[in-house]
């Protein structure tokens, strides 16, 4: 069985995981796309979005690595869609066009239902509304012997977190502030769920940090 994972989640030096008011126009809330500018330099990410070049350094290593070996994402739906409520019938896909970047079966955490969506190069996203626990199981299910990504918002690492069902989580400290947004750490004792600082590692434009479960 493979890890339980959260990889290459950025977060500001005030612990926002996202900026506030997240929109069509802000996919990341205002100012959340800050939070990634150490990522956006990477050879990685730039080769993900059909671009040349790209950092080679320590961040670069954090940010292959997060792509490697995974059998299952796990996103909540703010992930997913900017939309809230009901399913609307606008053909919306996903933030990423018509060949996702996961290649896998991609769990979406909701309240509403809906048919399975099967994109290029491998990705199928399944809408799972009865809980984190339900979709863990299904990603097991899915994965095999590979990794579980939790892939975010905040919102849906604390429920892992909390569930003591993640192994470890690599969190991309990057040297902006929001304010206001998704806090990361709200409600929650990262010693008495059993999480620890297993590395740090200062990055080109973040310092990371792996949390691992004892």
């Amino acid at each position: 069985m493979g890890k339980v994972r959260v990889s290459a989640y950025s977060i500001s030096v005030d612990g926002f995981g996202a900026g506030s008011d997240q929109s069509l126009e802000h996919p990341l809330g205002v100012r959340g796309e800050t939070l990634h500018g150490w990522a956006f330099e990477t050879k990685t990410f730039r080769t993900m979005f059909g671009k040349e070049g790209g950092s080679t350094g320590v961040d670069e290593g954090f940010a292959a690595r997060s792509m490697q070996g995974l059998g299952a994402w796990i996103m909540g739906r703010n992930m997913f869609a900017h939309s809230r409520g009901d399913w609307s019938d606008d053909g919306w896909k996903g933030w990423w066009g018509d060949t996702p970047p996961y290649h896998c079966p991609v769990f979406v955490l909701t309240h509403y239902a809906r048919p399975p969506i099967e994109m290029e190069g491998g990705t199928i996203f399944h809408f799972v509304t009865q809980g984190p626990e339900e979709a863990l199981r299904l990603a097991r299910e899915a994965a095999g012997d590979r990794d579980i990504r939790i892939g975010g918002g905040a919102e849906t690492i604390r429920q892992y977190l909390t569930l003591g069902a993640i192994d470890e989580a690599h969190l991309a400290i990057s040297p902006v502030v929001l304010g206001k947004g998704e806090s990361l750490f709200a409600g929650l004792d990262l010693p008495a769920l059993g999480y620890t600082v297993g590395q740090q590692v200062l990055g080109e434009n973040a310092t990371h940090i792996v949390l691992t479960r004892q």
